[in-house]
């Protein structure tokens, strides 16, 4: 009685101490004729973790730390921002939106400003083969909030959260 009682406790202060919002996730496939949309959402905890959500938990993009782990289709992608330049760029950018700090611009970052907007573009240096070709990451500048985030595939594919 009394573990179930703290585990109810911990549940209820972990969905305060996070920020949580909903996610509604587009998946384009050239190949494919209509787009896929599913929502769920969205659980960030500084300073450096993110859990994007969607279809019910079956696809989900974490970060924890430098280790990003994608599941799509019930298959399982982890790397870590370590060894992966493309991933280290996307996790420096998304702890400095995390922790509301200014944006790198180092690597293959391209920071554009547009209105009450950040644009983000991150494209991997070099030409070793991965899933997405870049990531753009749309930030409400006063904010420093997640408003969308695309990650492009090969062949005109790509993969759209918007954040609400």
């Amino acid at each position: 009685m009394k573990t179930r009682i703290l585990i109810a406790l911990f549940c209820m202060l972990a969905l305060y101490a996070n920020a949580q919002q909903s996610v509604t996730k587009v998946t384009h496939s050239k190949a494919v004729k209509t787009d896929v949309v599913t929502t769920g959402d969205v659980t960030i905890r500084k300073p450096d973790y993110i859990c994007i959500s969607t279809d019910g938990g079956k696809d989900q993009l974490i970060m924890d730390d430098t280790k990003f782990t994608m599941i799509m289709k019930g298959k399982k992608h982890v790397t870590d921002s370590k060894t992966n330049a493309l991933f280290a760029d996307f996790h420096n950018v998304l702890k400095a939106v995390i922790n509301s700090q200014p944006i790198p611009t180092a690597g293959g970052i391209q920071v554009t400003a547009t209105g009450s907007e950040q644009t983000v573009t991150i494209i991997p240096s070099g030409k070793k083969r991965q899933m997405f070709t870049s990531f753009v990451l749309t930030i409400d500048s006063k904010t420093m909030a997640m408003k969308r985030l695309r990650m492009n595939g090969r062949s005109e594919s790509y993969t759209e959260y918007t954040f609400k």
